[in-house]
């Protein structure tokens, strides 16, 4: 089954089309400057990378209707345009590529797979904000975690790096990207999860503040009169490393504050104290911790953000070789000779686990 995967990015459409064995036959970025490529681009680019068998949509919010990946018809098609107000930012940009790619291959299947899937498991006591039984249910009021796809990858492919079976394994899976979550995997199953109702909770993130007092928010509302509006488009696009440091990119954070530089040196503290803390948050909810992964742009090629991080989880039993840390930028073990927990560098491939979660809904369709 040759399968394309659709990944609507911030910036970008990317296109992959896989084979049976997972081979990358085709692969095209296409520019999405206000959010959305071109149809006219998007059906040439279809066009030019052959035969598809089945196409997955990698979808932000599957919110309380979906917990799994499911075929595409008129009616979940509506009910994940409904869905935008969770995901103003995401939902419509995976609506308009599933749109577009439709119109080239109308009568091949289509599946959504969610980036809130793979958390909709996680136990009440994880997944419940303490806030009134009537606006819980009113508004469906919940941390639903995002990044799904990636963590559910990452901590798979930790199983068979390890050569340990999944059943019983604790594993928390970094992905720190632009946009940054943790996840507690137990057993293969998201126990616990940094990110919230919204992709705002949890990390400190490229441009996203990370979790803040709600009060603090509140109070530069009613206070500082400060417009909602104003208030989301801050927490979203100028706070993070960017408010910090006034640059979102990690890799300038990392070059200037090895000048001494004040604001990217706090910027690094800040990031770290706050990953650290995530870390053994997660650990917690799983009672201890067997593997350690990172994974993403900054996991994976930001060796000094892995070594500062495990140097203040060595409770946990995490240390790193040093030599390997600074070589391993993709599936490869960076675990110092004495450390009880294994830690890893794994490649992102949220388009693998789509062709997975594909395969399956396809197959018993």
């Amino acid at each position: 089954m040759r399968i394309l995967v659709v990944n609507a990015g911030s910036s970008s459409l990317k296109l992959r089309l896989l084979a049976a064995d997972n081979t990358l036959m085709a692969s095209r970025d296409l520019p999405a400057p206000r959010g959305q490529a071109e149809a006219s681009a998007v059906a040439a680019a279809v066009r030019e990378m052959g035969p598809v068998d089945a196409v997955g949509h990698r979808i932000v919010h599957g919110g309380t209707e979906f917990s799994g990946p499911v075929l595409i018809d008129d009616e979940v098609e509506r009910q994940l345009a409904a869905l935008t107000d969770l995901a103003p930012l995401h939902q419509p940009k995976s609506l308009a590529a599933f749109r577009a790619v439709t119109a080239v291959l109308p009568q091949v299947p289509a599946v959504a797979c969610f980036d809130t899937a793979f958390h909709a498991s996680m136990p009440e006591a994880a997944a419940t904000y303490a806030l009134p039984l009537e606006w819980r249910k009113r508004w469906a009021l919940r941390r639903f975690g995002f990044h799904g796809l990636s963590h559910a990858y990452a901590a798979r492919r930790a199983a068979e790096l390890t050569r340990r079976p999944t059943d019983g394994l604790r594993v928390v899976t970094c992905h720190l990207g632009a946009g940054a979550s943790l996840a507690a995997v137990h057993g293969g199953r998201s126990v616990d999860t940094t990110m919230g109702f919204t992709p705002l909770e949890g990390l400190v993130m490229a441009t996203r503040s990370g979790s803040l007092d709600p009060g603090l928010v509140l109070w530069l509302e009613e206070h500082a009169g400060t417009p909602p509006a104003e208030l989301a488009a801050t927490l979203e696009h100028r706070s993070g490393l960017l408010g910090l440091a006034d640059t979102a990119d990690m890799r300038e954070v990392l070059s200037r504050s090895r000048t001494g530089d004040p604001a990217a040196c706090l910027a690094l503290d800040v990031y770290l104290h706050r990953l650290r803390a995530g870390i053994a948050s997660m650990a917690a909810a799983m009672d201890g911790l067997d593997v350690l992964v990172f994974t993403g742009g900054v996991g994976e090629h930001a060796p000094e953000v892995r070594a500062r991080a495990a140097a203040g989880l060595g409770f946990l039993g995490v240390a790193l070789d040093r030599d390997h840390n600074a070589a391993t930028t993709r599936d490869g073990e960076v675990t110092a000779t004495d450390a009880r927990v294994r830690t890893l560098v794994i490649e992102a491939r949220e388009d693998l686990e789509i062709a997975r979660q594909v395969r399956t809904t396809v197959g018993s369709a």
